[in-house]
């Protein structure tokens, strides 16, 4: 397992950007699959968008699909989440994930798949 610490969550005003970072500590980072899920009240947690261990295949939620980014530097130990034309329905906590198995082929969209999480950052998009 691996530690997780978001940042970069804050309020903006619709159409705008953020990026999110995701820190992760241990070196099982580079054979993990990542993935970002956000959750608003009285919601299930959702899946955003997921990343495989090397970089080379991502997914995404088709909700996000072409306004948001996933990427990882595996050398930092860090995924992010470039989030653009952003929408007031993006406002939710987002959270960052850790598959529970080493240099899985696939990705998993379901948060059964993930177990490590981190704390959670808020985004507030104003409309």
């Amino acid at each position: 397992q691996v530690q997780l610490v978001e940042s970069g969550g804050g309020l903006v005003q619709a159409g705008g950007s953020l990026r999110l970072s995701c820190a992760a500590s241990g070196r099982a980072f580079s054979m993990l699959v990542m993935g970002w899920f956000r959750q608003t009240p009285g919601k299930e947690r959702e899946f955003v968008a997921a990343i495989n261990w090397s970089g080379s295949n991502t997914y995404y939620a088709d909700s996000v699909k072409g306004r948001f980014t996933i990427s990882r530097d595996n050398g930092k130990n860090t995924v992010y989440l470039q989030m653009s034309s952003l929408k007031a329905e993006d406002t939710a906590i987002y959270y960052c994930a850790s598959d529970r198995l080493a240099l899985r082929r696939v990705i998993l969209t379901t948060t059964s798949g993930y177990n490590s999480w981190g704390q959670g950052t808020q985004v507030t998009v104003s409309s």
